[in-house]
């Protein structure tokens, strides 16, 4: 049976009862006795209390309150403690009229009016402030509690989509040249397998922190560019800009690599004489930039805005927010540009 009562019910009977109890206590202290008259009109005062609150509260349900801003919030509050007031000064009157006898019938225009008036409002104002704070923790912890969980099941998601999208036609590519290896390089063979067998357990081990250190993710796509180069052979080029400095500072696992892997494919495999990946990394204006430009163009046919570069773009927001940045876009007619800005604290 209580299992079925609302919190709001909960808290509404137990708030005007702890009101019944705290009036009760001082009235004793005070006086020494509670006359029954008192005790009627404080039961009277709650019943009211309890309809009025009830009434308006409905009301501002209906109306979708917790969509409005701030400061209508507050207005409605304020206009909410002196309507809810007024009703249940009338209610009280008109129905304690009621349970008067005809010389002790109330009216609007007595003396008392204004003082008792305050103390409604004051009960009103009490009441409205309660359950406006206990709305906006409320909506703010489960909004909050949304969020992460939201954010958390993306990363997820993405990371595990991430480690999914590792090209398998490169895997069967850097396969099928580590077997042309075999016999004619079987030392650069052996090599290429540590290398592909690197690049596989840093795809793998993706999910198990949101940053690397850019050193890490470096050597990792050190060995992917060293797989392709068996492939291209001398139609790709590669060089490296990189500031010491920025070998410690964390970036999102695999993203290098994925802008390394479509520069490949969406550059230098469409030129037929092949082409050059240039790698950058250097600290500017308390950021962190890292830049990937390689031989190629952007075409319309939507290259550079693949799931990669879409899932960049996501990390990073997820991770920096609106700190951080990504861009991709043809440098000049021979030349595409990838550039990422991270904050660096």
């Amino acid at each position: 049976m209580f299992k079925r009562i609302s919190k709001y019910w909960w808290c509404q009977l137990l708030g005007w009862l702890a009101y019944f109890v705290v009036n009760i206590f001082f009235a004793y202290s005070f006086a020494g006795d509670v006359e029954t008259s008192y005790v009627i009109n404080l039961l009277l005062i709650i019943g009211c209390g309890l309809l009025a609150t009830h009434v308006a509260r409905s009301f501002l349900v209906r109306i979708n309150w917790f969509l409005y801003s701030f400061e209508a919030q507050m207005l409605l509050c304020f206009a909410l403690t002196i309507s809810s007031g007024v009703v249940l000064y009338v209610e009280y009157i008109i129905i304690g009229n009621f349970f008067r006898h005809s010389w002790q019938q109330r009216g609007f225009t007595e003396t008392k009016t204004l003082s008792e008036l305050l103390s409604m409002f004051i009960i009103t104002g009490i009441w409205w402030l309660i359950y406006f704070v206990w709305h906006y923790i409320e909506r703010n912890g489960n909004a909050q509690v949304d969020r992460l969980k939201l954010e958390s099941t993306v990363k997820e998601l993405e990371l595990k989509t991430i480690k999914a999208q590792l090209n398998p036609h490169f895997i069967f590519n850097a396969l099928n040249s580590i077997r042309a290896l075999v016999d004619e390089n079987p030392k650069r063979a052996r090599t290429a397998i540590t290398e592909l067998s690197n690049i596989l357990r840093s795809s793998m081990q993706v999910d198990k922190a949101e940053t690397v250190n850019l050193e890490n993710e470096l050597n990792i796509v050190k060995d992917y560019l060293a797989l392709e180069t068996i492939r291209f052979e001398e139609r790709l080029q590669v060089r490296y800009d990189i500031d010491q400095e920025t070998l410690v500072l964390p970036i999102p696992p695999m993203m290098l690599q994925t802008l390394v892997e479509n520069a490949i494919k969406h550059g230098i495999s469409r030129v037929i004489t092949g082409g050059t990946v240039i790698i950058r990394s250097h600290v500017n204006n308390m950021q962190h930039e890292i830049t990937v430009e390689n031989t190629g163009q952007i075409r319309e046919d939507g290259a550079g805005h693949g799931f990669g570069l879409q899932s960049t773009r996501q990390r990073l927001s997820l991770l920096y927010g609106n700190r951080a940045s990504f861009d991709i876009h043809n440098k000049n007619d021979e030349t595409v540009e990838a550039k990422v800005l991270m904050p660096l604290f």
